[in-house]
């Protein structure tokens, strides 16, 4: 996962962890959308004192493998990275990774649209947050 430069560590509770004693596979779900909001805040896309119902993006479509079981204890750290930028979509590459060593527990591909939660309607990626994002991640707008 050398392509995703952003990451934020993630705390393993007990309670994300199944009968088997590893990281129950829907927690994942939750680690990767916590990883985006933080993704958004670090570009300044989204702030403390917004409402959920102002990021603008909804999330359309996820695929996950699942690489190696994590277990409660374990740094980790979750990533982040715009693969491409349509006109009214994104999609971003995500991964999980042991927080000290790199190993990946698993990667992933969500598609995120761009929502107006007010009308209820798909809307443009707005210039902003197409500047901001294709800057980072150095794509072409």
């Amino acid at each position: 996962m050398s392509e995703i430069k952003f990451f934020t560590p993630i705390t393993v509770r007990y309670g994300d962890l199944d009968p088997q004693g590893h990281v129950n596979n829907a927690k994942y779900l939750t680690y990767f959308e916590q990883a985006r909001v933080q993704y958004l805040r670090a570009l300044g896309l989204f702030t403390d004192d917004q409402s959920f119902m102002e990021i603008g993006v909804i999330l359309a479509d996820i695929h996950i493998t699942y690489h190696a079981p994590i277990h409660w204890g374990t740094p980790i750290k979750a990533g982040v990275r715009t693969a491409r930028l349509g006109n009214k979509s994104l999609t971003v590459a995500q991964s999980v990774v042991h927080g000290e060593t790199g190993e990946v527990f698993a990667s992933g591909e969500v598609v995120m649209v761009a929502f107006d939660y007010h009308k209820k309607e798909t809307i443009s990626i707005p210039d902003e947050w197409r500047q901001v994002i294709a800057a980072y991640e150095g794509l072409e707008q």
